[in-house]
C-alpha cells in the first residue's frame, strides 16, 4: 500500500490559496504511479468543490506548454505530481512558477530550496539512511527477499518565505507552525 500524500498537499495549497476553485496538477503520465496519484487528488478535491485540471509533461518543452495552458485557463494554483523527471526539472518548474506568479505545491523540499513555494513529502535523507542499513544487512548475509518493504514514516513540510512574499501571499500561522523547515 502506497502512502497517499496528494490530499494532504491539496489541503496545504488550499490553505495558501483559499479562493482557488481550480487547481492544476502537473504529472508525467509515463511515470507508473502518476495517473493514480492524480486520480487520488481529484477524488479528494471533488467534495471540496475544487476541480483538478491534470496537465501532462514528459519533456522540458511539454512543461513549458503545460504552464502556457495553466496561464491561459487562469488557474490559481498548481501541484506537481511525484516523479523523478519532474524533480530533475525543478529549476525550470520553480522558475516558471515564480515568473508567472503561480502558487505551487511540490513533493520534495529540493523544489523549495530551488526557490519554490511549499513542499510536503517524505524525508529522503531518512530513506537513504534506511537503504544503508538494509545494505549492511545484505552484506552480512541477509536475504533481500526476507527484508520487509518499509514505507516512509517521516514527512517534511517546507515553506519558502521569500517565495511567499514574491507571490503576495500571506502564510497562515497554522502552516508556519506546522513547517519543519522555513527558508527565509
Amino acid at each position: 500500500m502506497a502512502v497517499e500524500m496528494g490530499p494532504k498537499r491539496l489541503d496545504f495549497i488550499r490553505q495558501l490559496v483559499p479562493d482557488a476553485t481550480t487547481v492544476a496538477m502537473l504529472i508525467n503520465p509515463n511515470f507508473p504511479t502518476a495517473v493514480a496519484e492524480a486520480r487520488g487528488v481529484q477524488d479528494a478535491a471533488r467534495p471540496l468543490g475544487i476541480h483538478i485540471d491534470v496537465l501532462n509533461a514528459r519533456t522540458s518543452s511539454e512543461i513549458d506548454a503545460a504552464f502556457a495552458m495553466l496561464l491561459q485557463q487562469k488557474t490559481r494554483a498548481l501541484m506537481v505530481g511525484t516523479d523523478p523527471l519532474l524533480l530533475g526539472q525543478r529549476d525550470q518548474i520553480t522558475a516558471l512558477a515564480a515568473r508567472h506568479a503561480v502558487p505551487t505545491m511540490y513533493f520534495l523540499r529540493e523544489f523549495v530550496q530551488a526557490g519554490g513555494l511549499i513542499s510536503y513529502g517524505p524525508d529522503i535523507r531518512r530513506g537513504y539512511r534506511q537503504a544503508g542499513v538494509y545494505a549492511g544487512y545484505i552484506l552480512n548475509g541477509a536475504n533481500p527477499a526476507d527484508l520487509p518493504v518499509l514505507l516512509p514514516t517521516s514527512f517534511l513540510l517546507t515553506v519558502n518565505l521569500k517565495a511567499t512574499r514574491g507571490l503576495g501571499l500571506t502564510l497562515p500561522a497554522t502552516l508556519l507552525a506546522l513547517a519543519d523547515e522555513v527558508i527565509e
